[in-house]
């Protein structure tokens, strides 16, 4: 099986650098090594959909954040999407994400983004494989403002996978949607003060301005978050099959770690917040501290 995921790890990776051009079945068999009747077979088996589903719900997510950011013309959006048609454009943006692009670049709604989960990530994440020599943890103190936080809780979840199985992993292609603070969703384990009675403390959400008119979808909730300090802690980056050993190596950082030699107290009245693990920029976690 590891060659077979291998393969359509690679098909994905070309997508990922080909989307605005000509993307065929033959171009991805390439890619993948094997014929193009296999290779189509695989990527639907292993991502839950054809690569042309696929390259359509990625280009569209992209569209959705182009109209929600830039100023531009729906029929540019289309032809930079590789759309052939306005219409075409219109009528699959309209079903994938239940409104019209020009309504929406009016009023950008959170919509449910597509998420491209790459599959050597998700087949090979009980790899076995170590990271050889020592790695470098770097710390950094940051300082976060006053905000709220658009947050879908779970239900007695504490880390990823159990937040999934209870929720879904649809709820961060919703997030991704929404003009974020930190210019991306954010994972947080919330202290007893911010958990509703038979809720998890580990949850999803999105880091807003206070003043944020964002209306909250349907089943989510909203929390503020005061303004407070934060260490920091990045690892190097890391091969996607190895993010579990990237976690575990940050995870060793911060129990070792001492904030009082740089004057700070842990502060367990604000949440610890988890970054995507996206293994070109390494692992990223931020640990609320206080001054002592």
């Amino acid at each position: 099986m590891e060659e077979q995921v291998l393969a359509v790890q690679r098909m994905q990776d070309y997508i990922e650098e080909h989307l605005f051009e000509g993307i065929t079945i033959g171009s991805l068999a390439g890619a993948a090594g094997y014929s193009p009747w296999h290779s189509r077979r695989l990527f639907e088996q292993f991502t839950g959909c054809t690569p042309a589903e696929y390259v359509r719900k990625l280009r569209l997510g992209k569209s959705a954040l182009k109209l929600r950011d830039e100023k531009c013309r729906i029929i540019d959006a289309a032809m930079e999407m590789g759309f052939e048609s306005v219409d075409g454009y219109q009528r699959a943006f309209y079903r994938e994400f239940g409104c019209n692009p020009k309504e929406y670049a009016k009023n950008p709604v959170p919509v449910c983004l597509f998420t491209p989960y790459g599959v050597k990530s998700i087949y090979m994440k009980r790899s076995k494989e170590t990271m050889e020599n020592t790695r470098n943890i770097f710390i950094t103190v940051i300082e976060k403002p006053e905000r709220k936080v658009i947050i879908k809780r779970g239900k007695s979840a504490t880390d990823y996978w159990a937040y999934c199985e209870e929720v879904g992993c649809d709820v961060w292609g919703m997030l991704k949607s929404i003009r974020s603070l930190a210019g991306e969703p954010v994972c947080l384990w919330l202290p007893e003060r911010y958990r509703k009675p038979d809720t998890s403390e580990y949850v999803q959400g999105v880091e807003v301005t206070v003043d944020d008119a964002t209306p909250t979808p349907e089943g989510f909730d909203v929390i503020t978050l005061p303004a407070a300090k934060y260490l920091m802690f990045q690892g190097e980056p890391f091969a996607e099959e190895n993010y579990g050993r990237a976690i575990e190596e940050i995870c060793e950082a911060e129990k070792k770690y001492d904030p009082a030699v740089i004057g700070y107290a842990w502060d367990d009245s604000n949440p610890r917040i988890q970054l995507e693990p996206i293994g070109t920029r390494g692992y990223i976690e931020l640990l609320p501290v206080k001054e002592l």
